[in-house]
């Protein structure tokens, strides 16, 4: 059985990068930690987890198709902290359930970079687990 610590980081897809970073940062006080401009993705510290933001016109962005609205979806996906996160014994629990889910990959979250795991939900809402 899996046994979710708490959530790590929440991904919006945002239209106006900078008007959404004055209002997570400005407004709900939480500062830009990280910047990684090549690929379109700003991470803002909110207590012991992030929020990330996508811009629309960023490599990221642009992979994730219509912005939000009515017919696109805004929350890319949310991220899960397990506590005692072990990939193998994650992606076997997965497998017992028939879940699809990709490899594990380094990415950057609230906790540093570690090996995550990506699938979806049922309603095909992105889900990550890590440690």
């Amino acid at each position: 059985m899996l046994t979710v610590a708490g959530i790590d980081h929440v991904v919006l897809r945002v239209r106006d990068a900078e008007a959404s970073v004055a209002f997570y940062s400005g407004v709900l006080g939480c500062p830009v930690e990280r910047r990684n401009d090549a690929i379109g993705l700003i991470h803002l510290r909110a207590g012991d987890s992030l929020i990330d933001l996508v811009p629309l016109d960023g490599r990221l962005g642009a992979a994730g198709g219509a912005g939000p609205g009515v017919e696109g979806r805004n929350v890319d996906h949310i991220c899960l902290r397990l506590k005692d996160y072990e990939p193998a014994a994650t992606m076997a629990h997965l497998k017992a359930h028939g879940v699809p889910f990709e490899a594990p990959a380094e990415r950057y979250g609230a906790g540093g970079v570690a090996a995550s795991i990506y699938l979806k939900d049922p309603d095909g809402n992105g889900i990550e687990l890590r440690g």
